[in-house]
């Protein structure tokens, strides 16, 4: 489909209408006197109860595009445009802070990947997740604590009554990360974007986060928006994948087909990369570097590290081209 928008996706297969549905997301910003393209027009949807998955290198875009949604780029001299529309609620990058306010943690939620950074070392946990059920839904302290103490249990914290009068620091990385689940869902989000959640726990923790993570969602209807690095962690838990290069979605589609048939050059690079670690192989399977969002390249942002490029490929942004039903990638060589 050559002259498509190269951003442009099916919207999501299910056949519930979208509840979150984001059109030409577009993040800039300026470094020295240049724009930086941080998110250049992306377009996705994900379905009342769906697992998305984004994936793609550091430096990809993908955390920019999930903050910018949630309104957390505002006021740092960014320019954000497209839309980003939950149902129910409207397009979260037209509302104002205040509006926006009242959907965090009550209609949308986030899971971040280093929880030292957003939990409050000087306060206890208890009080933490308590203070999210005062705020947003109007407990009371005692109902709320008690809450929290559930909130806890239910992430399978051991002995949760004593741990949530613990603070932040006197616990592992692994028993943070589920206080920040717990503190996400405990007013049951109908979308919990969960960015990275799981990168800076060793292999066993990791699975036994994504589990539990698992196990909540299904019980709570909760659709997840989950940002990774890790082509296991998202070919695990995702029933539907994009992936992102330099600011743009290259691929796209079930993420059984996506894994199992990759269709661009740089997803087949990521799949041969996990691959190599998983073989215990350290040397760089991707030459290159992903080029800073000040010097895009032109054509395909992939085609310096791709070994499949030619002159075409240097020259024109390709559009998107349909593989199979619901799976589609931006390539030249996919056209012909």
């Amino acid at each position: 489909m050559p002259g498509a928008r190269p951003e442009s996706l099916p919207r999501t297969s299910a056949a519930d209408a979208p509840l979150l549905s984001v059109r030409d997301l577009s993040v800039q910003f300026a470094v020295d006197g240049r724009v930086a393209d941080a998110v250049s027009g992306i377009d996705f949807s994900i379905a009342p109860g769906e697992r998305f998955g984004l994936v793609g290198e550091s430096g990809s875009g993908k955390s920019v595009s999930a903050r910018a949604v949630m309104g957390l780029l505002r006021g740092r001299g960014l320019r954000i445009g497209g839309q980003a529309h939950l149902a129910d609620a409207g397009d979260l990058l037209s509302m104002n802070d205040a509006a926006l306010r009242r959907l965090r943690g009550r209609d949308v939620a986030m899971v971040f990947q280093d929880p030292m950074t957003y939990l409050n070392p000087t306060m206890r946990v208890g009080e933490q997740i308590a203070e999210v059920l005062r705020y947003k839904q109007g407990a009371s302290r005692d109902a709320a604590r008690k809450a929290a103490v559930e909130l806890l249990e239910r992430v399978r914290i051991p002995d949760a009554a004593a741990r949530a009068r613990s603070y932040p620091w006197q616990l592992s990385g692994g028993m943070r990360q589920r206080v920040l689940i717990a503190q996400a869902l405990a007013c049951r989000p109908r979308l919990l974007i969960a960015d990275e959640p799981t990168t800076a726990l060793d292999a066993d923790v990791r699975d036994r986060i994504l589990e539990l993570l698992d196990e909540l969602v299904r019980e709570l209807g909760t659709a997840v928006w989950l940002i990774s690095h890790d082509l296991h962690v998202v070919g695990s838990f995702c029933s539907r994948t994009a992936v992102m290069y330099a600011g743009r979605i290259v691929e796209a589609g079930p993420t059984e087909r996506v894994m199992e048939s990759p269709a661009h050059p740089y997803t087949r690079a990521l799949l041969a990369a996990s691959k190599a670690l998983d073989d215990g192989r350290i040397e760089p399977v991707i030459s290159g570097q992903i080029h800073p969002p000040t010097r895009h390249p032109t054509g395909c942002r992939f085609h310096p590290r791709c070994p499949e490029a030619d002159a075409k490929c240097a020259a024109e942004l390709p559009g998107f081209t349909d593989v199979s039903d619901g799976h589609r990638a931006a390539c030249w060589r996919l056209q012909g």
